[in-house]
């Protein structure tokens, strides 16, 4: 059984030919594929019976269950996705007076190990498939409506996973995204964050494809960012530096920098220098991250007296500095919280 969604429009025509079928009819199953949630060829109305039985009998479709969700006092709703593998990723809303953020997952688990973070402990499991990280897309567009009276305003690849380790297959979901044939969104609309894949922000460069790409950075000190975050010692700080100036130079966007301040390790007045040395070779927008308390970390969030001092010392450099506030943290739906466990430490 081979899976549909991984044949294109002209892949399906050609079954439909071989198959005796008018060619017309596959784009009515590219629709189905692609527009709507179906998990069930039964589903495909418009499609004569026999077909969507042969259909049943040499292709499958990926089903994406929602087995709980969770709404915190600030309207944030955290979900948890069953797989057609019994496998569980999750997925966040974050409303906002004038639109809706999809925080959707790239993979099941992490295999970063980066030691602030919460998704670390279930470790790596596999890739979502291109349709997996797309039906969070199209399935959140239709919650959005349903709980917020709004469609789905922006995506943010910030949920569970490094996106630029499942590179294909995130692109293929986005690209899909953003095409007539799928949600037809701009580009615009769309943020990826990445913790310093070096081969694939350049190859993302070479992409005439213009998504926002933010990098989570959290320290600019080559050393301490080994230990925050182990990828650093395959992708160093140097290296970085490097892909995020061709980044620049390639398609001349402003790189996002996502900086985590934790109390009393990447706070100081040393790495505020860091940091402005690391941002001189292309030009930046500065993320302060607020952070979020679990039970599997040791680290602790800065004071606000510290927090403030250090985005005072980043704009006086002329640096653009927005301090992000996470929703959600009540039901551990906030950045770095992502783990498909329950408030009191079960897995779901």
């Amino acid at each position: 059984m081979k899976w549909i969604r991984d044949l294109d429009l002209s892949q399906l025509q050609n079954w439909m030919i071989e198959n005796n079928y008018p060619k017309y009819r596959a784009g009515q199953l590219y629709g189905w594929l692609w527009k709507r949630e179906v998990d069930d060829f039964q589903q495909m109305r418009n499609l004569p019976l026999e077909m969507r039985e042969k259909l049943a009998g040499e292709f499958c479709l990926e089903r994406l269950e929602t087995i709980d969700n969770r709404q915190s006092e600030d309207g944030c709703v955290k979900f948890a996705l069953r797989l057609h593998d019994g496998n569980i990723v999750e997925m966040v809303l974050i409303p906002a007076p004038n639109r809706v953020t999809l925080c959707l997952s790239s993979q099941v688990g992490c295999a970063l190990h980066c030691s602030f973070c919460a998704t670390a402990h279930l470790g790596f499991t596999r890739n979502l498939s291109a349709y997996e990280i797309y039906g969070q897309a199209l399935m959140a567009d239709r919650l959005s409506r349903e709980l917020y009276g709004m469609p789905l305003g922006n995506i943010v690849c910030m949920g569970m996973g490094e996106p630029l380790l499942n590179y294909d297959n995130i692109l293929k979901a986005l690209r899909m995204i953003t095409s007539p044939d799928g949600m037809g969104w701009s580009p615009s609309r769309i943020t990826l964050s990445t913790a310093g894949i070096c081969d694939g922000i350049r190859r993302l460069a070479e992409e005439d494809f213009p998504i926002h790409l933010a990098v989570s950075l959290h320290t600019a000190v080559a050393e301490q960012r080994v230990e925050l975050m182990p990828v650093a010692r395959k992708y160093p700080l140097q290296d970085l530096s490097d892909a995020l100036a061709f980044y620049h130079e390639r398609t001349g966007e402003r790189v996002t920098i996502e900086y985590l301040l934790l109390r009393d390790v990447n706070d100081r007045r040393e790495h505020v220098e860091a940091l402005l040395k690391f941002c001189k070779r292309f030009p930046v927008k500065i993320n302060i991250i607020e952070y979020n308390e679990h039970p599997f970390s040791p680290f602790r969030a800065s004071s606000d007296a510290v927090r403030d001092g250090f985005i005072r010392a980043l704009e006086a450099r002329n640096l653009v500095v927005n301090l992000r506030h996470s929703k959600g943290k009540e039901i551990a739906a906030a950045c770095g919280q992502l783990a498909c466990l329950k408030r009191e430490g079960r897995q779901i």
